[in-house]
């Protein structure tokens, strides 16, 4: 009982995406458009210094800061690329939180866009696993 009332509690859970895409987030109860779900965080460093990190885990903030968000405790690590995204990134006062973009059914994966940088230097190179590329559209 102490499992179903926790679980239903939390918003997401990490566990294992699309083929090729490791691990993402997933809501674990509906979502409603606009929701608050989850910040990213990390290191606030350069984006200078930024640019020397071998992580992925980096998200730019403005063109002179950057949170390396490589620490297994920084959940929202674990949101992928979505080229249809759900979710939306807002940056305020230094800090990273995602937002729904529309109503997200339990079970669903997060996701956003990476922008073009990223996808550019990261993911058209293998190419795009996600769901809507994987079916063509």
């Amino acid at each position: 009982m102490r499992d179903i009332q926790r679980k239903s509690k939390v918003k997401f859970c990490v566990k294992r995406s699309n083929k090729g895409m490791g691990l993402g987030l997933f809501a674990n109860k509906p979502i409603l458009d606009g929701e608050f779900i989850i910040e990213y965080t990390g290191e606030l460093i350069s984006t200078e210094g930024a640019d020397s990190l071998s992580t992925k885990y980096l998200f730019a903030i403005d063109e002179n800061y950057t949170f390396d968000g490589s620490d297994r405790k920084n959940i929202a690590r674990y949101i992928n690329h979505l080229c249809t995204p759900n979710i939306e990134a807002q940056i305020e006062a230094g800090e990273i939180k995602f937002f729904a973009l529309q109503n997200i059914k339990e079970g669903e994966e997060f996701g956003y866009d990476y922008g073009k940088e990223y996808f550019k230097q990261f993911i058209k190179p293998r190419g795009c696993k996600c769901p809507s590329c994987r079916l063509g559209n």
